[in-house]
Formats: C-alpha cells, structure tokens, sequence
C-alpha cells in the first residue's frame, strides 16, 4: 500500500555542517552514500558523542561542504556489477570522496586544512582541540537513516506560529505522506517500508530532537520555540529513523510502500 512519495533527498557530508540536495541517492547498510563521511572529534566531547556539533559551534551549520569529485560520490562505483550478482556494493577510495568546505566568508578549503579547524574552534570558551576523522559509514548520532513527514513540519509551524525551514530537521527523506496528518510517521515505527523500485527500510524509532532544530539552516540564530513545542506537545520527538533491510537507489519522487 503507497503511503506516500520521497519529496526531497538530503545528505550531509559533514556531520553537523549544511546538507546537500539531490535528485538521487544510493542507500546501504550504513546509510546513504556520501553522508556524514567526515566529522570532527572534540576533545571535551562526551565519550558517547564525541563529536564537534553544532550544539557547541552555532556557525557550523553554516558551512558548506561539497565533493570535489561529485560524479564519483553518486554512488559505488561497482553498483551495476555488484548488483546483477546479488553482491554488497563497494564504497569508492577515500581520495575519491575528498571534501573541500565553502566557509560563511565565501572562502573553499580543503577539510583538512588547519584554517578550518580554526575557524570552527573560533568563538567556543576554552576552544577543543579537534581531529578530522574520515569513516565510510554514516556517522550518525543513532540510526543510519532519518525521515520526516511535510506534514509534521507544517503542524509545527502552526503550532509556534513560525515558518519552519524543513532543513531544521536534518533528515535524509523528506515525505509527502498520502494521510496529510502530521506525524503519522509516527505509526510507522515497527513496520517496513519499500521506496523506489528497491530499497527498503525497517521503521525503528521515533526520532528525539535537541536544541540543534531551534537553529536557523542559513544563519544559525536560535528559535526556542520549535524545541521547546517539540517536548510540551510531542514528548520531544519529530521525525522517525530506519534501518535498512535492502539497499538500493533512491530517487526524488519515488512512491513509499508500507509492506506489512
């Protein structure tokens, strides 16, 4: 049963850092391909989390990080073959998905030049010492892959009587869900979904949300409302994470199944 269609793909190759929007994405067993490959670890971190994030470094959002070689990171680059043998595709070499990052001054920088680790430790009290770390899985927070319903967004904004930038929440899928209800994904934790002609995720977790959804995408001013309405009115959650169960391409205006 189609519940719904992909309205926009996102993925952020750098956590914390301004996503990107594309009208396609492979998706595998560690998340969407290309995201979150690079963050930076912070030496006054949580162990648990011991990542550089907005949360510390409000004007990191505002950074743009791009491939320098894009046509590489669209996808493995063995995928047609990998595929018409039922095998698990391989990720590109590291050189392949290197990372240059527009700072808010207009300036491109490789990611791993000194220049930014300064600019992103600038204005933080007692400034941490930062280490670029490079993965070939997503480095999420919790689960590989984050949806949300344009419902819910659209509910939120009515609730705080505020226009809710959707990129506030970070995900991967953006859905125009059939029902119209906000947070109907919400009843979609335990079941399955197909989006595309393949891939398909398992629901797991509705998705709990800090203080980095009251950040304007573009300027990182704050708006406590949006956060503080998330906790009052839904138990501090919006937006729900998946696991993926068959990986596959997936493309902007792919139908979304519920298979169970």
């Amino acid at each position: 049963m189609q519940v719904g269609t992909v309205e926009s793909l996102w993925r952020y190759p750098v956590k914390s850092m301004r996503g990107e929007e594309l009208p396609e994405v492979f998706v595998g067993f560690a998340g969407v391909y290309g995201d979150r490959v690079a963050a930076f670890h912070s030496a006054t971190s949580r162990k648990g989390l011991p990542y550089l994030t907005a949360r510390e470094q409000r004007r990191m959002i505002t950074f743009r990080p791009h491939f320098r070689h894009p046509e590489k990171a669209a996808a493995p680059p063995n995928l047609m073959d990998a595929e018409k043998l039922g095998a698990t595709p391989v990720y590109a070499d590291r050189v392949e998905l290197t990372l240059d990052v527009e700072t808010p001054d207009g300036r491109t920088l490789a990611i791993d030049d000194p220049a930014l680790l300064e600019m992103l430790r600038d204005g933080i009290d007692e400034p941490p010492q930062l280490t670029l770390l490079r993965s070939d899985r997503a480095l999420t927070d919790a689960r590989p892959i984050s949806l949300i319903g344009l419902p819910s967004i659209k509910q939120l904004a009515a609730e705080t009587g505020i226009a809710v930038d959707k990129r506030r929440f970070r995900a991967n899928l953006y859905l125009d869900l059939t029902s119209g209800e906000g947070f109907a994904e919400d009843r979609l934790v335990g079941r399955s979904l197909r989006v595309g002609l393949k891939a398909t995720f398992t629901v797991v977790d509705r998705d709990s949300r800090c203080m980095i959804i009251t950040l304007d995408p573009e300027t990182g001013e704050k708006t406590p409302a949006i956060l503080k309405t998330v906790a009052q009115r839904h138990e501090g959650r919006a937006g729900v994470y998946a696991v993926v169960l068959v990986e596959g391409m997936i493309r902007r205006g792919d139908a979304v199944e519920l298979l169970d």
